[in-house]
């Protein structure tokens, strides 16, 4: 019932905003020359979550157990300053914090909030995109788009998490401390990146202790090495920051194919057969396809799709649970039937990151009354769970009251569960969330 009240009043807000019309927006942007060639500028970001959760098996809020929760946050909230502050330096920052609601807890979390997402500076060494240089904090990745997503434009409520692979294990939000070469030549896009990893004790929370199964060592320090490589049919993707966007929502003729990898030497370690020290390599790679094109131009019509598969490897048996902006805080499941390792099982939480197989897809489209229905699924066979297969499903629908400025949606996720029975990692029931989001982005 409680959920049937959200979604009645999710679409008559939805309906109600649909008629209303939003003037445009300018944007905050001083020129440093007549030309406009040169400039800074500010752009702020907002996104507000309404959400309501059927909970994990176990769940404690605040030390009661809870079968569903309702719970109102920011999912992000940013600010973004850049600048082409000569005809070839480029600067950038981000400031801002994520995942605020009533279970956010700043003081064991190495951000104290809010911080500095990226700090970076850049510089062009040809006469056009070919190739520039830089360095700094920053979110440049390998892998994948959704390793390094512009999350203003994104098609879905949100980005597949799991493709940000070390997510406040060894990083800030997914971003490193690191130097790149990047740039455009002919119909290619290339970023080869060496990042400086933060140590996993200094993420905010207790590291597991050393087990049979891989976690990220607490013992030696290494360099990581990523690449990215696109290939663009038609127009070439935006390349004024190492944002990747999420939907051009019908303004340019994208159609790209990729591969993109990460590899750490002896990021993780395990207990060996005969109880020594293990170190293993993190080695991740993918293949992805990106379409993003307008329908009918007159009528605004467009459609936007994706596919990928990832193989990621953490080392032997890595399962990591993560629940975004969890709306829980505690479980009263003993270690003996939990899953142990990595990450809170209560809440929303499921296995999002593993060493195994993972194929993720996306599509939406964008009608002519500027709504888009969008549908998303993400199928894992990790390691650790076995023959099972772990699927999470998304069904959402976007209004744009003007375009990525205003944005409303509506979001539907199916998520598993898992538990353990003498022993055995199980199956459980499959559990929803219902999210409505305010996306403001100026």
């Amino acid at each position: 019932m409680k959920y049937l009240l959200i979604l009645c009043a999710s679409i008559s807000c939805i309906y109600s905003a649909s008629a209303q019309k939003t003037p445009d927006t300018e944007l905050l942007k001083l020129k440093l020359n007549e030309s406009g060639s040169r400039y800074f500028q500010i752009t702020f970001l907002n996104q507000v979550w309404v959400r309501g959760n059927e909970n994990n098996p176990g769940t404690l809020v605040e030390g009661v157990a809870e079968n569903q929760s309702f719970d109102i946050g920011l999912r992000r909230t940013r600010m973004q300053m850049m600048g082409q502050i000569t005809d070839r330096a480029f600067i950038y920052f981000q400031f801002g914090q994520n995942n605020f609601n009533a279970q956010y807890n700043s003081a064991s979390n190495r951000k104290i909030a809010p911080f500095f997402h990226d700090a970076l500076g850049e510089y062009r060494l040809s006469s056009a995109n070919q190739l520039k240089i830089g360095g700094g904090l920053s979110i440049i990745s390998g892998l994948s788009r959704f390793s390094q997503p512009s999350i203003g434009t994104i098609t879905t409520l949100d980005v597949p998490v799991f493709a940000q692979t070390t997510v406040d294990q060894t990083d800030q939000f997914s971003r490193k401390l690191s130097i790149y070469a990047r740039g455009q030549v002919g119909h290619f896009d290339y970023r080869l990146i060496l990042s400086d990893p933060f140590p996993i004790m200094s993420n905010g929370q207790t590291p597991p202790a050393l087990a049979t199964v891989a976690n990220f060592a607490q013992k030696g320090h290494s360099l990581q090495q990523q690449g990215y490589l696109i290939y663009q049919f038609f127009d070439h993707e935006n390349h004024t920051t190492p944002y990747m966007t999420g939907s051009y929502l019908g303004s340019k003729k994208i159609v790209n194919i990729a591969v993109g990898g990460i590899y750490q030497a002896n990021a993780m370690w395990a207990k060996g057969i005969q109880g020594d020290t293990t170190y293993q390599d993190m080695k991740h790679f993918a293949i992805e396809s990106f379409v993003d094109m307008p329908i009918n131009a007159a009528k605004h019509t467009a459609i936007s799709a994706y596919l990928g598969y990832f193989n990621t490897n953490y080392g032997q048996n890595y399962l990591r649970y993560n629940g975004i902006m969890n709306p829980a805080n505690g479980t009263n499941l003993t270690a003996a039937n939990s899953i142990t390792g990595q990450g809170p099982t209560y809440g929303n939480a499921y296995p999002m990151f593993g060493t195994g197989h993972v194929v993720y897809t996306q599509i939406g489209y964008l009608n002519a009354s500027r709504f888009m229905p969008y549908a998303a699924a993400t199928i894992a066979k990790y390691d650790r769970l076995g023959n099972s297969t772990t699927s999470t499903y998304n069904l959402g629908l976007n209004y744009y009251l003007q375009g990525n400025k205003a944005k409303l949606s509506l979001d539907l996720q199916n998520r598993p569960s898992y538990e353990v029975k003498q022993g055995e990692i199980v199956s459980g029931n499959r559990l929803n969330s219902l999210t409505l989001q305010f996306q403001l982005f100026i």
